[in-house]
Parts: structure tokens; C-alpha cells; sequence
């Protein structure tokens, strides 16, 4: 799908009809919709939240939401929002890449559950989780009613049919699915792996840019919104919901994807990572992380989020005198990160394209020691260009509690604490 076929924008009003003279003029409900459709609001947000706040999409369909069989319990074992409340290991996690199946395996059956915090009740936090599929989704479509999707694509494209329209999704691209938005995933080369963050907390926004001023990290300009796009088909399908961390199905004889036109702000999304306008020192030192801020949910904090969306792409290094990878740090906050493309730049092995690693509230880290002697040797009195990379994170205040299955799986690397070990003590008593 190329880029004319989309709208460009993050947060605006949209406006787009798939059949000329779909979307009524000067009101949202008229009496009798053009062509025999059905006016339906879809609210992501209170009916009373402020203006620039408040999100909601009217749309016009074959056939009203309300339109499916009963539901009934739906299981998907790897799949949930059950991050315990035992006791939390402070250690430093890492993982290999979720391996693909080798059955047929969609979107909905690949997906699995690394860690996370809060819950869709306390309409707070975050769910963490990875996909391996290597099967479109077939008579079978999803909508998440606990919080709003935001996929990373790590491998494999992804076309993403929803209900306002269509989503083509590669690596180092990302999509946002709003909460309550049905959809279906196709695998455009035939299998297909990556994250998923399930957020809870506030709908993500762009960043304010402070200090920085008007223009800087991710523009409005670069998010793409769907023009409508609809099915018109009857046959045996069945509608998975996600539900207070539970999964349940129903019967639909249609698709739900039937959207003929609509106008609102509230939409799936799709962003290029390789847009982002980073920002960095030239000078000395380097800025604190959140230079990275892609998107974020924020929180009854000012200044504090419930999750931010963060990356770490190509850039420039030039501060002179400066230890240039990220600094050994400890942070009230909590990390998650993974990795789409290349190396990242703070650890020369072990963290590759496809896994993850885990670093919780307090918890010290930073570049291994391979990376260490390499940066503190390197001559600073020259730029640095790192290329070739595409790394991510998902920070949350709370602290980030990894899963049962997740502790115990073959991906988990046990001896990741070692590339730290060879950190050996430098310390001299005098100046040199």
C-alpha cells in the first residue's frame, strides 16, 4: 500500500469515505444514513474529557457492533495478564528470540506473554508480550478491550485489516491499534515475529518538546492513518475479545470490517521508526533517554508516564571527552527493551534482533565489559556513527514483573549477569 493511500497526521480530525456521499454533512447520527449504513460512535475516551483530549470516531457500517452471537470462554494459554504477586527477582533478565512454531500458528495463537504490571481493571500499567506466527489469521478476527495495542514488527510484514482501514506494517515500523478496535493480521511473506505492548493507562501521545523546542523527535506529520477501506462478506466466523485479562469468543456471520466511512481522531496508526528526528549533545556529556521518547501514556504524575515508548536508531556521537554508549545507571523506573535490527550499541553480544532483556527498578546496568574498554579507549576528538540498528524500549514506572512462562523458558539466557564480570577494578589512589 503506498503512502497516498493513507492520511497523514497524529491526533487530528480525519474524514474519509470509501463510497462517495457515505459521511453526512453537518451532523453524526442522521436519521437514515446514506446507502442504508448504520451511525455507531466509537468512544476511547470519557464523553466529558477535555477537547484536546477527547478521542471518539463516528462510524458508518454495513452492520452495527452489536451484531454477533454469544460469547463464551476462549483459550489461549500463553496469553494474559497473569504477572503474579509473589516475590520479584531484582536480577537482570535477557532472553533469546521466541523460536517460530513450526505448526500453524496466527497472530492471536502466537502470541505470549513476557511480564508486566497493573491491570485493565486498575486501568494502569502495562502487558508485555512477544509473537511467532507463520499463518494469517483465517475466519478469525481481534479486539482487545482492555487497552490499546502498540505492535513492533521484528520480522516478517504484517498487513493489518481493521475496521478503519488497512494497515501494511514492516520492521522498523510500528502500529497502534486503539482499544476496542477489531481487526485481523495477515503475514505478507509468511511468517512474521515481534512485540507487543498492551497499555492500560492514558491513550499514547507525542511527547511535549520543552526545552527542545517546535520541532524534534517524532513529527506529527510522519503518523499515518488509514482511509476506509470495508467487507462485505457473510460466512462462519468467530470474534475473539480480550476482556479483564480473560479471552472469549462469539460466533459472526459477517466481517466486521465493514466500515464504509468515518471521521474522528480516534483511529489505528502506523509510524516509521526511521522518521524519528533524534536529537543529541554536541558538546560533552549526552542527554538523559528520554531524548528517545517516540510516544507515551502518561500518568496522574506530571512528568511521570505510564509507559513510554522509546528507541534507540542510527545517529551521530560527537561529544568530545565523553563516554559515549549509555552510562551504568539505576533508575526509579523500569526497562524492557528489545531489539529490531543490528547491534545495539551497549552490549556486543548475547542481545540480538528478536530478543529481549528485563531491567527492573534499581537494578544496576550498562554496557558490558567489552563495550566498556572499547569506549573508554576510543579517541572522542572524532564523530561516531552508529548505523545499521534499531533498538526499542518499554518503560514503565511500576516495577515490570516477568511471567511464569517467561522465567521458564528455554529462551531465558541464565548466564546473563556474565558480561558484566569482567568489569575489573581500575582504581588508582593517585591521579595518573
Amino acid at each position: 500500500m503506498s503512502e497516498f493511500e493513507y492520511q497523514s497526521g497524529f491526533g487530528n480530525e480525519f474524514a474519509t469515505e470509501a463510497i462517495p456521499g457515505t459521511l453526512p454533512i453537518g451532523r453524526n447520527s442522521p436519521q437514515r444514513v446514506a446507502h442504508g449504513l448504520y451511525a455507531e460512535q466509537l468512544s476511547g475516551t470519557a464523553f466529558t474529557a477535555p477537547r484536546h483530549a477527547n478521542r471518539r470516531s463516528w462510524l458508518y457500517r454495513i452492520r452495527p457492533a452489536a451484531v454477533h452471537g454469544a460469547f463464551e470462554p476462549f483459550t489461549q494459554p500463553a496469553f494474559h495478564n497473569d504477572f503474579g504477586n509473589g516475590a520479584i527477582t531484582p536480577e537482570r533478565l535477557r532472553w533469546d528470540p521466541q523460536p517460530l512454531p513450526k505448526t500453524p500458528t496466527d497472530f492471536v495463537d502466537g502470541l505470549f506473554t513476557m511480564a508486566g504490571n497493573g491491570s485493565a481493571a486498575g486501568q494502569a500499567g502495562v502487558g508485555i508480550h512477544v509473537y511467532a506466527a507463520n499463518r494469517s489469521m483465517q475466519n478469525r478476527f481481534f479486539y482487545d478491550a482492555d487497552g490499546e495495542l502498540l505492535i513492533v514488527p521484528q520480522q516478517g510484514r504484517l498487513r493489518i485489516a481493521t475496521e478503519l482501514g488497512i494497515l501494511d506494517v514492516a520492521p522498523q515500523e510500528i502500529a497502534v491499534i486503539p482499544r476496542g478496535v477489531r481487526f485481523r493480521v495477515e503475514l505478507a511473506d509468511g511468517a512474521a515475529r515481534g512485540y507487543v505492548c498492551e497499555n492500560f493507562g492514558a491513550l499514547l501521545r507525542l511527547p511535549d518538546l520543552g526545552p527542545i523546542g517546535s520541532n524534534g523527535l517524532a513529527n506529527a506529520r510522519d503518523f499515518r492513518i488509514p482511509v476506509a477501506a470495508f467487507e462485505d462478506v457473510e460466512g462462519d466466523f468467530e470474534l475473539v475479545a480480550k476482556f479483564q485479562g480473560h479471552l472469549w469468543r462469539a460466533p459472526i456471520g459477517h466481517s466486521p470490517l465493514d466500515v464504509v466511512g468515518w471521521h474522528g481522531n480516534y483511529a489505528p496508526y502506523k509510524y516509521d521508526l526511521r522518521r524519528f528526528n533524534t536529537i543529541g549533545s554536541i558538546s560533552y556529556d549526552h542527554p538523559d533517554p528520554s531524548i528517545f521518547l517516540v510516544l507515551h501514556s502518561p500518568s496522574d504524575t506530571p512528568g511521570t508516564s505510564n509507559m513510554d515508548f522509546v528507541i534507540f536508531p542510527p545517529r551521530w556521537l560527537v561529544a568530545e571527552d565523553t563516554f559515549r554508549p549509555p552510562w551504568f545507571h539505576r533508575n526509579v523506573a523500569s526497562e524492557f527493551m528489545g531489539l529490531v535490527h543490528g547491534e545495539y550499541d551497549a552490549k556486543s553480544g548475547g542481545f540480538v534482533p528478536g530478543g529481549a532483556s528485563l531491567h527492573n527498578c534499581m537494578t544496576g546496568h550498562g554496557p558490558d565489559a567489552a563495550t566498556f574498554e572499547k569506549a573508554s579507549a576510543a579517541t572522542t576528538n572524532k564523530p561516531d556513527h552508529i548505523v545499521d540498528t534499531m533498538a526499542f524500549m518499554f518503560e514503565t514506572r511500576a516495577v515490570i514483573r516477568p511471567t511464569r512462562q517467561a522465567l521458564a523458558s528455554p529462551q531465558l539466557q541464565r548466564d546473563y549477569g556474565e558480561c558484566w564480570r569482567g568489569l575489573k577494578n581500575n582504581f588508582r589512589a593517585t591521579r595518573a
